[in-house]
């Protein structure tokens, strides 16, 4: 699943992969022409659900190419914006770093806490005020975690 989010960077979109928890792999990459076909740059990361996350920050208004390496196994996401044939014999994902109308307010207001996926590995939740809790002057809970490397920091 890929979710799209405003990015805190002015003119780019936060994109987020996700792939399932009964993948059963060491190590997935996220691998496309936004970090130049690095095949050890962009680590998804497994949450304590299980679920793996990789996200990327990616300049709004363009597609963009890209694969998973999963144990070294090339994977394509047929449930990504389309795919193109490569050179190889088989096909590339495409994702469109846009944002449709209204999903900015939408990001914003559906939730208190939102989880933020940093490009270092690391994971992080912090608090997103929604109208509700600012009229009524309440103070969020926020609950960090972090994990590095895939590991739970201590």
């Amino acid at each position: 699943m890929i979710h799209k989010m405003p990015s805190p960077r002015p003119g780019h979109v936060r994109v987020v992969f996700e792939l399932p928890a009964c993948i059963w792999a060491d190590r997935i990459f996220l691998v496309g022409d936004f970090n130049a076909w690095s095949t050890d740059v962009t680590p998804f990361v497994q949450g304590r659900d299980g679920v793996w996350r990789a996200a990327v920050d990616l300049q709004a208004g363009r597609s963009y190419q890209f694969r998973y390496l999963v144990d070294g196994t090339w994977q394509t996401d047929y449930h990504a914006d389309g795919w193109l044939d490569n050179q190889y014999g088989s096909q590339n994902s495409l994702v469109n770093a846009a944002l449709l109308e209204g999903e900015l307010v939408a990001v914003e207001q559906s939730s208190m806490l939102r989880e933020e996926l940093l490009e270092n590995g690391r994971t992080a939740r912090r608090a997103v005020l929604s109208p509700v809790v600012q009229s009524q002057k309440q103070r969020p809970f926020v609950n960090r975690r972090e994990t590095v490397n895939g590991r739970q920091a201590s």
